[in-house]
């Protein structure tokens, strides 16, 4: 078995975390605000092809 360990493995292997650390910090950035947005109890809607007197402008 061949167990030779270079530099560049040490390396790449701290970047690789440090990589792993902002994809996890972003992925709670937007579970959070998900979460803080399902929660404040607002209607969620979007623009789906269906007229809602709601959303037209008064006159």
């Amino acid at each position: 078995m061949i167990k030779a360990t270079h530099e560049l493995h040490e390396r790449r292997k701290s970047r690789n975390f440090g990589v792993g650390l902002v994809l996890i910090g972003l992925i709670a950035v937007v579970f959070a605000l998900t979460v803080v947005k399902v929660t404040r109890g607002d209607p969620m809607q979007a623009f789906d092809h269906v007229v809602r007197p709601e959303l037209e402008i008064a006159e």
